[in-house]
């Protein structure tokens, strides 16, 4: 069986359901691989419980599953994940967004 190290890492982004059954969508901040149970501590983002989004709550390793990474393709993508990373704080994700936003806009200024 594979470790929860070799499957999930923090910063992963998941889907997956809480304690109390809600739907969440998120991101691990920590894996507690030790425990018995194999906890993930997850930034929840977007959630069917609206007291739940922007916490960080424990989540048993197995109700949760990686989302695919996604390769952005446009314009719009890419403010979407601006303003998801503005929410999350994460200003490592915003400035690399922004970047390629930029040089989406220098080469959409060079076409015409």
């Amino acid at each position: 069986m594979l470790s929860i190290n070799t499957i999930l890492q923090p910063g992963d982004w998941i889907k997956g359901e809480s304690w109390d059954g809600e739907l969440i969508i998120g991101y691990i901040e920590s894996l507690s691989p030790n425990t018995p149970e194999g906890l993930v501590k997850v930034t929840v983002v977007t959630s069917d419980n609206n007291e739940t989004i922007g916490k960080t709550i424990p989540v048993l390793s197995k109700r949760v599953k990686r989302l695919p990474v996604s390769n952005v393709t446009n314009k719009v993508q890419i403010e979407f994940l601006i303003d998801l990373a503005l929410s999350t704080g994460d200003k490592e994700w915003f400035k690399e967004l922004s970047s390629e936003l930029n040089v989406m806009k220098q080469l959409v200024n060079e076409m015409e």
